[in-house]
């Protein structure tokens, strides 16, 4: 299937020729002729895969086939800044030979040229809920003669407490509208809520739900908290990681990051909350640009940086949610391309990991740089009010948990109920790829039944080395060596 076959408008036509693109993705084919016919629809699929053109190349068109229409017919609303600055970029792209006016309401920047825009009835509107609910409480939008409706990271807006602000803004919209919803992940809870917005929508959902792309590979590095920015430094003396986007939890925390490897002469900049709107767009110019190699930021920016040719998303912290993890990830191996993800993994995340590692279905491989010293993560654990939460303990558990995270290696199926995977084997990932040069791999390894007492393991065997520059790690097969033997029996590793 071509895009020519799917009833876009000629200029339209165009103007995804001159980007390069000729087939739609999945998401696209699915979503573009129900939405061109008129109906509702819910869209999931994940993180990377033409979402925003998906509802863009349609709605446009139908726009194209209203004349004489005038006044804002097109909302479109997101929940940060980047996403907007980038919906209304795909925008102004696809419809450059159309003639139709765009603009972008946002808080960070003067109000007053957004003011002018929605009085004089743009056509299309990408807006963040906050600011525009308050313009539009200040009576200076006019959403009269509003046709379509697009609410896009839908559950990104409802996570970030958006829910009132949207019901408000859409009771002040005509009810004879067509509502779109789209997004990376959608749960249960979430579909529900969605029913007060559309009517009788066709659902399209690609993929599965809750899982990253395909195209990315995944790799876990056990290290120790300290230790992590030693554990970036070295990473980054790879060239291959040559446009690399770093995810950290707190604004701080960034900054810090980044004061390190300038440090360094690696050019970095950083993106979260604390910075300018003007600042913001800045660091995402030069990191497109190529000005600068490393872009540090926090979750804010995870829903709204699509930059094409990212080759590493990096974890510095674990996110604690499956769908914070989607949406990092996705920012590489976007429109089907290969991409890389590692993530830091300390005892602090071994619930995080757990709950990941069970919705996907596979356990990641664990790797370290060729010779990189990780530090002690033995005695890393939850914070002292988790672990009182559990147990009414202010100590580490007595031993690891069931679930086999004690070694670094994927497995090959979890026994017993480890895990929380009720019993179920899951899928053995997928085995790292010779391009992942300078790490050091330990091999897979299967598990009979836990028990209580000490494990019986098997004689240690040299593992096949996964590519150059990998040296392999203790045990193939059953066993895992004396030293492993001895790691679990007197001093569990734990993370």
């Amino acid at each position: 299937m071509s895009f020519s076959t799917l009833g876009l408008a000629p200029g339209i036509q165009q103007a995804v020729q001159e980007t390069g693109y000729t087939d739609p993705t999945p998401i696209q084919a699915a979503a573009i002729p129900p939405i061109l016919a008129g109906r509702d629809l819910t869209g999931i699929a994940q993180t990377g895969t033409g979402k925003t053109a998906a509802f863009t190349l349609p709605i446009l068109t139908r726009m194209m086939a209203e004349p004489g229409a005038r006044g804002t017919r097109t909302l479109v609303l997101a929940p940060t800044r980047e996403l907007a600055a980038q919906i209304i970029e795909n925008v102004r792209v696809y419809g450059k030979h159309l003639g139709i006016r765009s603009a972008a309401i946002f808080g960070g920047v003067g109000e007053k040229p957004q003011i002018d825009a929605l009085r004089s009835g743009t056509p299309i509107i990408v807006a963040c809920p906050g600011r525009l609910l308050d313009l539009m409480n200040r009576g200076c939008a006019d959403f009269s003669n509003l046709k379509h409706l697009v609410l896009d990271e839908a559950d990104r807006m409802l996570d970030m407490g958006f829910l009132p602000d949207i019901r408000r803004i859409v009771a002040k919209l005509p009810r004879e509208r067509q509502t779109l919803l789209f997004s990376a992940t959608l749960s249960r809870e979430i579909e529900t809520l969605s029913r007060d917005f559309l009517r009788d929508p066709e659902t399209v959902e690609i993929g599965k739900r809750s899982n990253p792309a395909a195209t990315v590979q995944q790799v876990f590095c056990e290290v120790q908290k300290a230790r992590k920015p030693a554990l970036l430094s070295r990473l980054l003396e790879d060239p291959a990681m040559s446009m690399v986007l770093v995810f950290t939890r707190t604004k701080h925390g960034a900054d810090r990051i980044v004061r390190q490897l300038e440090r360094e002469g690696i050019r970095t900049a950083a993106l979260h909350a604390n910075r300018s709107q003007n600042q913001r767009q800045r660091a995402l110019a030069d990191f497109k640009n190529g000005a600068v190699r490393v872009l540090v930021a926090t979750d804010i920016a995870a829903r709204g940086i699509d930059v094409d040719g990212i080759s590493h998303v990096v974890n510095l912290d674990f996110p604690p949610q499956v769908e914070d993890y989607v949406h990092r990830i996705g920012r590489t191996g976007r429109a089907e391309a290969a991409g890389h993800a590692i993530s830091f993994i300390t005892g602090e995340d071994r619930d995080a990991v757990r709950a990941l590692e069970r919705a996907t279905g596979k356990v990641m491989p664990r790797m370290l740089p060729e010779g990189f010293d990780p530090g002690d993560t033995r005695e890393e654990g939850p914070p002292p009010a988790q672990r009182q939460q559990r147990g009414g303990r202010s100590g580490p558990p007595s031993r690891p948990p069931r679930g086999g995270y004690e070694q670094r290696g994927s497995q090959g199926g979890r026994g017993g109920s480890g895990g929380g995977g009720g019993g179920r084997p899951s899928q053995p990932s997928r085995p790292p790829s010779p391009r992942s040069e300078g790490y050091r791999s330990e091999g897979p390894r299967s598990e009979g039944p836990r028990t209580e007492g000490p494990r019986n393991e098997g004689p240690r065997s040299e593992g096949s080395r996964g590519g150059e520059g990998f040296r392999s790690g203790e045990g193939g097969g059953s066993g895992a060596g004396e030293e492993r033997q001895t790691l679990r029996g007197r001093r569990s590793r734990r993370f």
